[in-house]
């Protein structure tokens, strides 16, 4: 790649009329899921029924934005050209302590170190063109 060739673009994640309100919080600095009034069932992504007991319209609460790590990998082959800058990197699937799970990736942390029940909180990264997307990152307490 030569000093004229920019890297190509990350994909931006595709907003609908179900997710709007997630990104909308995304942001302005907030991660949110939902949790259905009728049964008290705990989701994510978004949707416009309880996955659990099918009623109409769960509501949506703010999380801490506390987990911790379930599962992850070490990325080392990028998925197209625009992440090849960032491997290896980890992509993680957090367990937030509000009860449902993100995949994210794991920043500030060297691969190596990554480890399954390691606490971490969510950060922001801007998206080009506005908005911002969950990452996270170890906690420090």
């Amino acid at each position: 790649m030569t000093s004229t060739d920019a890297a190509p673009a990350k994909p931006v994640p595709l907003v609908t009329a179900d997710t709007r309100a997630f990104w909308d919080a995304c942001a302005e600095g907030a991660l949110t899921f939902q949790r259905c009034a009728a049964c008290g069932h705990v989701q994510f992504p978004p949707r416009p029924f309880c996955t659990e007991c099918r009623a109409a319209g769960p509501g949506t609460e703010r999380s801490a934005g506390l987990g911790t790590i379930h599962s992850f990998t070490i990325v080392h082959r990028p998925p197209t050209a625009a992440f090849k800058a960032d491997t290896p990197y980890v992509l993680a699937l957090v367990d937030f302590d509000e009860g449902f799970r993100l995949m994210v990736n794991l920043r500030g942390c060297p691969p190596s170190e990554a480890r399954i029940g390691l606490r971490v909180c969510v950060l922001f990264e801007p998206l080009a063109g506005g908005g911002a997307l969950p990452q996270v990152r170890l906690l420090v307490e």
